[in-house]
């Protein structure tokens, strides 16, 4: 694909070149001749019989230039330009920019959770979820603006250059993109459903810094839309200029973290689709960080990886969510259990599921209060014989398992057998829009019922609306968890929302479940 550095002259001259290459127009250069002829009008005879095909001779015979694409490797699935290339282009925009005291802007556009979305519809159709997305970017940006491919699923933008990038240009740009981008992609009789989030910035918030510093400066943005996402949008701001900053030291800092309690869980409510009554809380780890504020596992779980302290941060995650059980009951809460999840690494710790049994006898709990999730990928990975042996173990002691984010990994129906699976978790991407797509719903109602085959309970994760909380309601699913339930809150919350939301049930009109 060929990225011209003046792209409006260029697209003249392309369109124009095309034009007059078409089968249909060289056609008709004899007709016009003739009729040129028996009208008497030498202008015209001159002009279809020589000047035109001269014309295409030149054409033909112009050297291509070395501008961006012409030399420079194309993504091999998007057919885009790719990071070195945009840079090239964007270097040039900003000069461009500069000479006429103009102003540019550069956008990242990232599909949310494309690894999980490509696990979960194979390789063929990940690569034409990429083709069809980077079609939609090119017909939706406005004619001169580039567009490049800088990763799996991530695109690049920067904004011909006019007088003022004012914020309600580049956010109308990024509205159309995520409408644009958020449409159904047919894939084999079925229908993906991406969303993207966006950052952005502009020349003046990176001090004219060149062309990486404004790509790094939008990347930085999309990294913080990407914590309140799907669909977030960020523009780079010299917070989320600082707050990066911090995110890079925080390996250093880890230890300390875990040591003062600044990494803790907040907790996201389940619900029974059936009655609506709290079943359970999920824990997420976040970083109150004095000077980055809350960070999400996002930003701060490699660099506890670098630190080498997954297995500190597993142990202060239970015994806080071990602790917020006995402060629920002794409020008068009804939480059955609460939900944590282990890494990979964790589960190959071989003590790990004894250690789990003596946390709840210190905090005189029933196993069953404890539910412990875990990645159907990682359940999956059945030649690691000591992960096979935690989870059997932690089934025998009478812990629940959640198999999470099914349907996006290989799980057999004997490994779920096998482990007493008490519930699977249906991803996310099997619930996004089920209310307007009838395959979403057939995949759905087909996991629902090999899970009432297997005597095993669902929980559908994600759900956001009111239309797919009353779908996956009437299709059979067991619990419920996402946004239109609760967001994520510090355990200082849980106790107020508990009371609220019980209080409320009764106002609450029931959706009906299934008949048969």
């Amino acid at each position: 694909m060929y990225v011209p550095m003046f792209p409006r002259l260029d697209s003249l001259a392309q369109n124009i070149r095309r034009g007059l290459s078409r089968v249909e127009v060289l056609a008709v250069f004899p007709a016009l001749a003739l009729l040129a002829f028996w009208m008497g009008a030498p202008e015209v005879i001159f002009a279809t019989s020589f000047l035109l095909p001269g014309l295409l001779a030149l054409q033909a015979m112009r050297p291509q230039g070395k501008g961006v694409g012409d030399s420079a490797p194309l993504d091999g699935k998007t057919g885009l330009p790719m990071r070195e290339s945009f840079l090239a282009v964007l270097e040039t925009t900003l000069a461009e920019a500069g000479r006429k005291s103009h102003s540019t802007a550069c956008l990242v556009v990232e599909i949310d959770d494309f690894p999980d979305l490509a696990a979960r519809w194979g390789g063929e159709a990940s690569d034409r979820i990429l083709r069809r997305t980077a079609d939609r970017v090119l017909t939706t940006v406005r004619r001169g603006d580039i567009v490049a491919c800088i990763g799996e699923g991530r695109f690049a933008i920067t904004l011909h250059p006019v007088a003022s990038v004012k914020l309600d240009i580049v956010m109308s740009l990024v509205d159309r993109l995520q409408k644009a981008l958020s449409e159904p992609i047919a894939i084999a009789g079925a229908a993906a459903h991406p969303t993207v989030s966006v950052g952005f910035a502009t020349p003046a918030q990176t001090d004219f810094g060149g062309s990486t510093c404004l790509l790094d400066a939008a990347l930085t943005a999309l990294i913080e839309a990407r914590r309140h996402g799907p669909g977030g949008v960020r523009g780079y701001s010299d917070r989320i200029k600082s707050s990066a900053q911090l995110r890079h030291g925080l390996a250093e800092e880890v230890e300390d973290a875990i040591a003062s309690g600044y990494i803790r869980p907040w907790f996201q409510p389940q619900v029974s689709a059936d009655t609506g009554a709290v079943t359970g809380f999920e824990a997420l780890a976040r970083w109150h960080h004095p000077e980055a504020g809350v960070l999400t596992p996002a930003d701060f779980l490699p660099a506890v990886a670098d630190a080498g302290c997954m297995g500190r941060l597993g142990e202060c995650i239970l015994a806080q969510s071990l602790r917020a059980i006995q402060e629920w009951d002794m409020a008068g809460c009804s939480v059955p259990s609460v939900a944590v999840n282990f890494s990979a690494e964790e589960l190959r710790d071989p003590t790990l599921a004894d250690r789990l049994k003596w946390e709840v006898d210190r905090f005189d709990l029933r196993p069953a209060r404890l539910t412990v999730e875990i990645l159907e990928t990682v359940a999956a990975q059945s030649e690691d014989d000591v992960i096979l042996r935690n989870i059997e173990q932690m089934g025998a002691h009478g812990f629940n398992l959640d198999l999470d984010d099914f349907g996006t990994g290989q799980s057999s129906i004997a490994n779920i057998r096998r482990f007493h699976v008490n519930r699977i978790k249906i991803d996310r991407s099997f619930v996004t829009k089920l209310d307007q797509d009838s395959t979403q719903r057939a995949v759905v109602a087909g996991i629902l019922a090999l899970a009432e085959r297997l005597n095993v309970a669902t929980v559908a994760e994600g759900v956001e609306t009111p239309g797919e909380r009353s779908v996956v309601a009437q299709l059979g699913c067991d619990h419920l968890q996402g946004y239109i339930i609760a967001r994520p809150m510090p355990f200082e919350d849980t106790v107020a929302w508990v009371q609220t939301y019980t209080a409320g049930l009764a106002k609450t009109p029931r959706i009906g479940r299934r008949a048969g």
